[in-house]
């Protein structure tokens, strides 16, 4: 018989977030929206900053991630390996609209669309934009 959970890790260079058992996986790759279930086919994929939705027991639990990767493996087994990631309960939302003012700020004053300082604040909008729609779907 198949085994109808998957074991999830995550981890960022700082920590590591989570690891425990989970029913579902869904998470923004490059190539658009994957959900991991149960006997997934392995697969290694690039991730987007955005929302990262876990099925836990039946009930949702959201992250969000920025940058990094996902490898599912053989076994019911997947981790991310993530630049940054947060659990929802862990969002301060004024000090993520802070930031999101910041990288706007940032953006505004650069010269040029090469400009160094313009990429990494368009990541960090990205990444505080993530941040943000997580925030927001817990506080409902």
């Amino acid at each position: 018989m198949a085994d109808k959970t998957i074991q999830f890790s995550i981890v960022t260079p700082e920590r590591i977030i989570m690891s425990q058992t989970v029913d579902s996986v869904s998470v923004m790759t490059s190539t658009g929206e994957i959900t991991v279930l149960p006997n997934h086919a392995p697969l290694v994929s690039e991730l987007k900053p955005g929302e990262l939705k876990l099925i836990v027991d039946g009930k949702e639990e959201l992250l969000a991630v920025s940058t990094g990767f996902i490898e599912v493996r053989d076994k019911g087994e997947v981790v991310i390996l993530a630049d940054t990631a947060d659990r929802a309960e862990e969002l301060d939302i004024e000090a993520i609209n802070k930031a999101k003012e910041e990288a706007e700020r940032i953006m505004s004053e650069a010269t040029s669309v090469n400009d160094q300082a313009y990429a990494h604040a368009a990541a960090a909008l990205e990444r505080e934009m993530a941040r943000h729609r997580v925030a927001m779907k817990r506080k409902r």
